[in-house]
């Protein structure tokens, strides 16, 4: 790439005896004198200006862009202006996942990146800058989860702007940034009693949620899109191929999470519940989007229907429902009247997730088939939620070696 400076207040022309002078141009003294221009790899001409008297300024900016593309560093000067929002408003809208997810990130970045980072030129980041929004992260009242997925999706748009060429390099892979602390919460599974003390205190036509839950370790979703045809009771199994979700206030069907569908073992006493409950209250025929909101229409038989005959719908079930039979069993407070439940996460429907996993590990059961049974991507993300809950290893060390040399005798 062979770059010249150009002087735009001055142009050379032939002089009188032929010989060439410098003259002024009609644009001498206004406006910025020297322009840096130079072929950039895409075969077009690039330029950048500078004021008078920094000429040596342009040439050595203009040497530093030929060393940039000579080592595949460089980034168009028209790239450098544009901002972390605008870019990350683009890189949203080509994700390919699917539409929960793309919105989750969309909410996420306008609520805690764009605020922070959103005017920045990409150009101009720097590790300084994530340790600053890390550093804001994590003075919020937010859980230390949700703040290190915020920095995730940070990083990843960043991640992106590299390979398009809007930066030579990611800043938060500086060896001085690190992603928000995560405290060490654990899982605390709920017992026996306060599993059947909300489910007594559920609506009768509810009740068998959380034998699915709670017996097959189903999610919430899961369970509202829990089809007749998926409960086979020859075979005592338990298909899950297909959730409710809502999308921007509409309810779709969709595959499980991670499009891992799975057969669950149907214990006797989950399969006597959902016969009851059939019986009692007959699958709806309900027809929704598939995946998206203007998906194709499918119609699900569904095993569990609201009280009009139509899907469950969380928000509605969770504060109308749920939380009061949470009230009712002594796990949340009674709110005083005309004010709202207080938040309770720990005790969602996930709770009854969570008892099934703690269940399960306690009786002896193989890592390996419990995360196969609750959908997970790799046993590891098993260990790592529920480790806490398994036997010791030292009191099963034990049983084995007694089992082999016998049990010490007195001398």
């Amino acid at each position: 790439m062979a770059g010249h400076i150009q002087d735009r207040w001055f142009k050379t022309v032939p002089g009188p005896d032929g010989k060439p002078v410098k003259v002024k141009t009609d644009r001498h003294g206004s406006g910025l004198r020297y322009r840096a221009r130079y072929i950039g790899p895409d075969g077009t001409e690039k330029s950048k200006s500078f004021p008078d008297r920094q000429k040596r300024r342009a040439e050595e900016w203009l040497a530093q862009t030929e060393a940039d593309m000579l080592r595949g560093q460089y980034v168009d000067p028209k790239a450098e202006r544009v901002t972390f929002q605008q870019y990350a408003e683009r890189w949203i809208a080509g994700q390919t996942t699917d539409p929960t997810t793309r919105i989750a990130v969309e909410t996420r970045l306008r609520l805690h990146a764009f605020p922070r980072l959103g005017a920045r030129p990409l150009a101009s980041f720097r590790p300084l800058h994530i340790r600053e929004f890390v550093r804001d992260l994590e003075h919020d009242p937010m859980a230390g989860s949700y703040a290190r997925t915020i920095y995730a999706n940070v990083r990843a748009v960043l991640s992106a702007a590299v390979d398009d060429g809007y930066l030579v390099r990611n800043p938060c892979g500086a060896a001085s940034v690190r992603p928000p602390a995560v405290s060490a919460g654990r899982v605390v599974p709920w017992l026996p009693s306060q599993v059947r003390a909300v489910r007594a205190t559920l609506p009768e036509r509810y009740r068998a949620m959380v034998d699915v839950g709670a017996g097959c370790g189903l999610r919430q979703g899961e369970i509202v899109g829990l089809a007749v045809d998926a409960v086979r009771f020859d075979t005592d199994t338990l298909r899950v191929v297909t959730q409710v979700k809502l999308i921007r206030g509409v309810a779709v069907f969709a595959p499980p999470k991670g499009n891992k569908e799975r057969d669950v073992p149907l214990p006797s006493s989950v399969a006597a519940a959902l016969k009851e409950h059939i019986e009692a209250h007959p699958p709806v025929a309900v027809e929704l989007p598939w995946q998206k909101p203007d998906g194709p229409k499918v119609t699900r038989c569904l095993v569990f229907s609201n009280s009009s005959g139509g899907v469950v719908w969380r928000s509605n079930f969770n504060a109308l429902v749920w939380k009061p039979a949470l009230a009712a069993a002594g796990l949340i407070p009674t709110p005083e009247q005309g004010r709202p439940y207080a938040s309770a996460r720990e005790h969602g429907m996930h709770a009854l997730r969570h008892f099934y996993a703690s269940v399960l590990l306690d009786a002896g059961e193989s890592v390996k088939a419990v995360s196969e049974y609750l959908g997970h991507s790799d046993p590891a993300m098993t260990l790592r939620v529920y480790a806490h809950l398994m036997p010791s290893s030292a009191e099963r060390a034990r049983r084995a070696l007694d089992g082999v040399f016998g049990t010490a005798q007195e001398p």
